[in-house]
Formats: structure tokens, sequence, C-alpha cells
């Protein structure tokens, strides 16, 4: 066992008349205290083992439960109520079958590897995609489950806490929405790691022609230097009075000293430039948030930054082919296969395919780890709406570069797509699988918060998947 980490504690601390003086000069930049809370904190390298295969993290949610069954494990063999009404072609990759709706996906299956035996039994939203975002299993599948800090930090405030790069870049970052589904979903911030291992997290849309972080400027008519100073500031004091007592801000000056240090980083600044980059690139990852968001994730890669989160939508929606995510039961007279036949198997067709060929084409697939993956999967029986339900028992996730095989499938589901055949494989796997990828023992003890040992992983790497 690795010796645990000391994480902060949680009782509450009054933050002194110095702190509050930083927090209203923040206020000038549109760095309140809760925006800050949401930033890096520059940290110690603590370096990277020789075993690790990737560099950075591309973590892509698909919120809401893609189907499998209809995309990456198709069944053409089984019954009409079970195979669905598309056909699977061949790929670039031997062996290898895709939805006939994903011809430029198919034709990059060479450079990835799909778990096709993925399973856990958690059939609630919120609950399972806590479990695939922080690689924990709730204690219970309650749909009712609330963020917590007694709840697991997610994969990113993880790596900052164990891996970070230091300097001005942020190493975990996480947008364009917080995801839930009635309730915020956990899994999404640092938990009890502390609010200084949290992601540096924005909601401003990437496809906006407005797209720009107020965070990374000062206002025309304030200069850096009397930000320095600090002059003029007590004025701002008060509006931030009511958050002094918040124990979630803890470790300020951290936060502090990496607002000042963001201010001055043309690299992060350039990085978030989206408008730099040509009209015909921006075209070819799609003119959507979602597009533009993986392109901003390959901006945020080269810049240095190590694991970044792009959520596909903001809820599990379903129900429109306009936008939402990918929970398609067929509710309201809505009918699944004419939802993802418009809106989500195009935008994924459009996306993925761009994105995995711009990083290889940039010489950063090999060391850049793209997970692509929702809470769950589909039930392969169709439903009476001729749509699908959930399905944790057996699903896909799509790995890319970093280390792992090309054009390999791990594990198999049985005729019907309902249960793994052959190795299954927990979300606690893949966390471990992810960690190991990363040079992080995934056996790794941080203390919760009754500063208990708790291990950042409780499966076991997938070596068979590591190139």
């Amino acid at each position: 066992m690795k010796r645990p980490f000391s994480c902060p504690s949680f009782a509450a601390e009054r933050i002194s008349r110095r702190h509050a003086i930083k927090v209203g000069g923040l206020g000038l930049l549109g760095l309140t205290l809760p925006g800050l809370l949401r930033a890096e904190a520059a940290q110690t390298v603590l370096g990277r083992p020789p075993s690790a295969r990737a560099k950075s993290v591309v973590f892509l949610f698909q919120y809401g439960g893609p189907s499998h069954v209809d995309m990456f494990d198709m069944k053409p063999g089984a019954p009409e109520t079970i195979r669905g009404p598309h056909k699977p072609i061949s790929s670039k990759a031997d062996g290898i079958q895709v939805s006939e709706r994903l011809p430029e996906t198919a034709k990059i299956m060479d450079k990835v590897t799909l778990i096709r035996s993925m399973r856990h039994t958690m059939t609630n939203h919120i609950s399972a995609a806590y479990y695939a975002l922080s690689g924990h299993a709730p204690a219970t599948d309650d749909q009712r489950l609330r963020d917590s800090i007694d709840l697991f930090p997610g994969y990113g405030s993880v790596v900052d806490l164990l891996s970070p790069i230091g300097g001005e870049m942020p190493t975990s970052v996480s947008y364009p929405y917080v995801i839930s589904d009635g309730s915020v979903v956990p899994g999404q911030h640092a938990s009890f790691l502390g609010k200084n291992h949290d992601p540096f997290f924005f909601t401003q849309d990437p496809n906006s022609p407005n797209f720009a972080l107020p965070e990374l400027s000062l206002p025309a008519n304030i200069s850096f230097e009397r930000m320095q100073a600090r002059r003029e500031l007590q004025q701002f004091v008060d509006q931030q009075a009511r958050l002094m007592d918040n124990p979630a801000a803890r470790g300020f000056d951290a936060y502090y000293d990496k607002a000042m240090a963001m201010l001055q980083s043309p690299r992060l600044r350039q990085a978030f430039n989206l408008a730099e980059e040509p009209a015909v690139v921006r075209d070819a990852y799609g003119r959507t948030t979602y597009g533009q968001s993986c392109l901003l994730a390959r901006r945020l890669v080269e810049a240095g930054s190590k694991f970044v989160t792009v959520y596909f939508s903001e809820s599990i929606g379903g129900q429109s082919a306009e936008g939402g995510g990918w929970d398609t039961h067929g509710f309201n007279n809505t009918r699944m296969f004419p939802i993802i036949e418009k809106y989500h198997l195009p935008i994924t067709e459009h996306t993925l395919p761009t994105f995995l060929n711009d990083l290889e084409t940039r010489g950063l697939l090999d060391s850049t780890l793209v997970v692509w993956m929702g809470e769950f999967g589909r039930t392969p029986k169709i439903n009476k709406n001729v749509s699908r339900d959930h399905w944790p028992h057996c699903y896909t996730t799509l790995l890319a570069g970093g280390g792992v095989k090309r054009g390999f499938v791990y594990g198999a589901s049985d005729e019907t797509g309902s249960y793994p055949a052959e190795k299954p494989v927990r979300p606690d796997d893949l966390a471990a699988t992810i960690y190991h990828l990363l040079g992080i023992d995934p056996h790794t003890e941080v203390r919760n918060t009754q500063q208990r040992p708790v291990l950042i992983a409780d499966g076991k790497p997938v070596l068979d998947v590591i190139a």
C-alpha cells in the first residue's frame, strides 16, 4: 500500500482579513470566491513513474446511456425485437463491426480498443453516473443520491492530488455543463480531497461566437499592477462576507496564487482562443457545443492539461432530436431510433473520428488516453415504445491512445448483448486502468472525511488492453 495522503479537514475555519481582501480583489477579475473554488491549486509535481503510458486523459462522458447494441456491439443474428433496425458494417479493424449509421467512425476503429463486457448493477442515472465518474459504487442504487463530501472525488481531482502538473496550467478541466438529473450528479469535483483539487470548471459554450472566459482577463479600466497592489479592494469585502465561514474555502492562498498565475499565462489564454483555429478545422469538429468542446480538449491537452472531462449533455435528455443526452426510452410519444438517427449518432459520427484523427496527426494520440463511455447501456430488448431502457448489466466503453491496443476488442457479450459472456469489467477496473496508464498506483490510499484510508480504486487494471 502507498502511504496515505493527508486531506484537509472540513471544520469551519474563519478566513483572515488578508484573505477577505484577496477575495475582494479577485472580484475585480470576475474571480469571486465561488468561481475560485472551482479553480486548480498550484501543487508540487510528484513525478510520474516510468510505467506511465499516458501523459493526459480526455474523458468524453455520454450522459444518459448510449445503446451498445446499436453502435459498437451489434447483434444482427438476434431476434428482431433485439437487433434493431440498423445493420452492422465492417470497419478498418479486422473483425470489428459498427452501425451502418457510423461509416466515418468505422474508419477509425483501427485506432481503438472496445471493452464489450462492462457491467454493474446501478440502474438509476444519478448512482450510475457517479459510479462512472469516480470509479466507486454508491452504497445503494438510489436516484435520490445527493452530492456530498462523503462521496468519492472524480478522476481529475485524484490526478490533481497525486500527479499535478504545476505551473499556470490547470491539471484538471471540466466543461461545459454541471450534469444533473433532478439533483447534481456526485463525482464532478474533489469532494473530501478538498476544494483546491476541484477541476477548473466553466459553463460557457465553446460554440458561441463570443466564447471567452472572464476569469482570464482584467476589466479594461483595471491594470494588473493595480490588482497586484490590492488597492481599493475593501469595498468588495462586504459582498463576499457571507462566504467567509464557508469551510470549502480552506487553502484559499493557493487559489489566489493560481488565479494570479492564470492572469499572466499566455499559454492558458491561447489554449482557450478557439478563434485562432482555421475555419476548416472548426467545421470538421462540427459547429456544435460538443464538437467545439472536443476541439478545446485537444488544445488543452496540447497546452499541458492532464485530465479533461467533456460532458456530451447537461441532462439525460432522450426525448428530443435537438439536444440532450442518450436516455431514449420513447417516453411521451417519442421514439428512440428517429431521435438517435437525427441527433446522437450524427454528432458522434462528426466529432469522434475528427478528434482521434486530429490527435494522431498532431502526434498526441499515443500520449493521450481517450475514454468514450456512458453510465450504462440500453436494454437489448426493444420496449413497447419501440425504444430501449436502462441496462447496466452489459455495455461497451471505447478507449483510444494513451498506451492501449489498436483495433482490439476486450471481453464479449452474450448472443443478445444482455450479459458479459467473458472477461467482465467493472467501472472500478476501468478506474484502475486509467490510473495505471497515467503512472499512478491505483491502490494508493487517501484519507476520507473520517480520516480513514481509502483506495483511489478498488478494481484491478485491465492489463490486456495495454499495448
